[in-house]
């Protein structure tokens, strides 16, 4: 899970954990991801971070949010 020692910010972390389920096909195409509540309770990490992670996936790429609807891969 998340490492307090590591060198990353918690949210690159749960990025990076969401990208590798991503990569391996544990969360498909088109599939949504975890919603932000999800990640919070998942991870034991604030709204905030959770946030930051979703937006660290888009920004790579690899998700799109749909307003009203959550964030699905791409």
């Amino acid at each position: 899970m998340i490492n307090p020692r590591s060198r990353k910010p918690p949210y690159q972390q749960v990025g990076e954990i969401l990208k590798a389920r991503i990569e391996s096909g544990e969360l498909p195409r088109e599939e949504r991801i975890p919603s932000e509540s999800e990640l919070v309770r998942e991870f034991e990490i604030g709204r905030t971070t959770a946030r930051r992670a979703v937006a660290w996936l888009r920004e790579t790429g690899l998700v799109e949010t749909l307003p009203g609807r959550g964030t699905y891969v791409l």
